[in-house]
């Protein structure tokens, strides 16, 4: 609050000397009007006062792209400690992959898809190549924003097929992800022209009255990658010697805890980008509300959001203990991301108190869905399929059940007064909003289903998914990387030596 007050007296202090009038959105300050002959220099002040007020939102939506960028090396961190050493190398190629190739795919077509003016509910069909920005609508900072979100998408879906996939399938499931499949269902939610948005500005009105909130994207991003990574996983299959010959699974334990927490603890400090800076504008008062406004907003969604993965890191912890009987580090981390994951949806809706109640209900469905998975052998290195698209599910159904009307009405109407709006069930606002998040789902589901499931069975049919069973037992650092991650002079560099090395231990 001081450093708002600070920032802007000094304006009311220009405008004074200035002679011009001055209305502060947050302090809701005016200077006396000037006489009708300085009518250019009113003008002048209220241009002034504008200019102001987006500079401060695009500042604050540039830095929140900047956290959200940072989670990409929290996934690079983690990714890196959840598999073995040698794998460390591909892993970490992979999500600078997914980076560059996810640029290059957004830029050209993906925001196009996801934001492009018109009238289509299903796809955006302009600003390809970001022609036409900025304009009305988009800068180039709402532009950077949304591709932190999508590069994030491909790297959640290649933690469920590490180990075992070969480069090139990385390559084309990264581009067609971050460019299409993701796109579309950003264009349903987050568009003004999605047939699920909760501002949706066609005929037929929003979805159920309601429209579909899921305000950073438990739905649009993480169970999109997460569906996907299910898609890539069930078809490649388990890595070799996951579970033994009477099905029972065999342990294969990250190499190095050490990286995991640091990139959770990274994953954290970027999710205060992801949550509050999906806001887009800081600057934004309520009249229903004295002395609110969207600032207000931002600082209750990064409350929500330590509180959730808070409390499903320490349900994680005990229910583990009592399950296996000991205290488990790379657990918690992934119960503390399943938190995040799910209140991302309805972070901004809901009440301090009902993170906590989505943090411990995500903690169990994370637990559930990992057990689930090894009894039908399922075989995903870092649960991404379970923690993005599991709890990233439970997160659109929470939302539709402890959505506070105020909120919402603050969220999507800037606080219009004597609006009504559907909200949570369990909060006593009906079915409509519940009914939205549950078709939303099942249309994500439904969606990257179809077109991932079709791209990974053409790319296995085509033998471009699966390393070789020899391949995968060196290691794909040394099978396709020319070395290990880490240097050790008694590793071979090249393949060609490891093939010699064995050949001759075997002889």
């Amino acid at each position: 609050m001081k450093c708002r007050v600070h920032f802007f007296s000094s304006i009311r202090y220009l405008s004074t000397c200035l002679q011009l009038p001055f209305s502060s959105p947050l302090l809701q300050f005016t200077l006396p009007r000037s006489p009708p002959s300085q009518q250019k220099s009113m003008n002048m002040a209220e241009a002034l006062e504008a200019s102001v007020v987006e500079s401060v939102n695009a500042i604050y939506l540039l830095f929140s792209s900047y956290l959200v960028f940072v989670m990409q090396l929290g996934f690079a961190m983690l990714c890196a400690g959840s598999v073995r050493a040698k794998n460390a190398m591909n892993i970490m190629l992979t999500n600078v992959v997914d980076a560059v190739v996810g640029t290059v795919s957004y830029y050209l077509f993906g925001f196009a898809f996801a934001f492009g003016s018109g009238t289509n509910p299903f796809i955006g069909t302009s600003l390809f190549a970001l022609k036409g920005i900025p304009n009305e609508s988009y800068d180039y900072s709402y532009f950077l924003y949304e591709w932190a979100f999508a590069i994030a998408v491909a790297g959640i879906t290649s933690g469920s097929i590490a180990e075992r996939t070969q480069f090139g399938a990385y390559l084309v499931f990264s581009f067609l992800l971050t460019g299409f499949v993701y796109p579309v269902v950003a264009h349903w939610v987050w568009s003004p022209t999605g047939w699920l948005s909760p501002n949706y500005s066609g005929s037929s009105g929003l979805l159920f009255g309601a429209g579909a909130i899921d305000f950073a994207g438990s739905g649009v991003v993480h169970m999109v990658g997460g569906v996907a990574g299910l898609w890539g996983a069930i078809i490649e299959g388990p890595r070799v010697g996951r579970f033994d010959a009477f099905g029972k699974p065999v342990a294969m334990r990250g190499h190095n805890a050490t990286l995991v927490v640091l990139g959770t603890f990274l994953l954290w400090f970027g999710w205060f980008g992801f949550n509050p800076g999906s806001f887009n504008k800081i600057l934004v008062p309520y009249p229903d509300a004295p002395y609110q406004g969207n600032w207000t907003g931002v600082g209750r969604t990064a409350v929500t959001t330590a509180l959730a993965g808070s409390t499903a890191g320490l349900v994680t912890l005990f229910g583990r203990r009592l399950l296996v009987g000991h205290w488990d580090a790379l657990d918690v981390c992934n119960g503390l991301l399943g938190g995040f994951v799910a209140i991302t949806s309805g972070c901004s809706v809901v009440e301090p108190w009902a993170a906590l109640v989505c943090g411990f209900v995500s903690a169990w469905v994370l637990i559930g869905l990992n057990a689930l998975a090894l009894k039908l052998r399922f075989d995903d290195p870092l649960e991404a399929a379970q923690l993005h698209g599991g709890c990233g599910a439970w997160g659109l159904l929470f939302t539709g059940l402890f959505a506070k009307e105020e909120l919402v009405v603050q969220v999507y109407n800037s606080g219009e007064v004597g609006l009504r709006r559907p909200f949570g069930l369990l909060m006593g606002g009906g079915w409509g909003l519940l009914g939205a998040q549950v078709v939303e789902l099942l249309a994500i589901l439904g969606w990257v289903s179809i077109t991932m499931a079709l791209l990974f069975l053409v790319l296995s049919k085509l033998r471009l998914l699966r390393i070789s069973v020899d391949e995968e037992l060196a290691g794909l650092d040394v099978s396709r990387h020319g070395g290990y991650a880490y240097a050790d002079d008694n590793h071979p560099r090249f393949y060609g030596e490891y093939l010699r090395i064995q050949d001759g231990a075997h002889s």
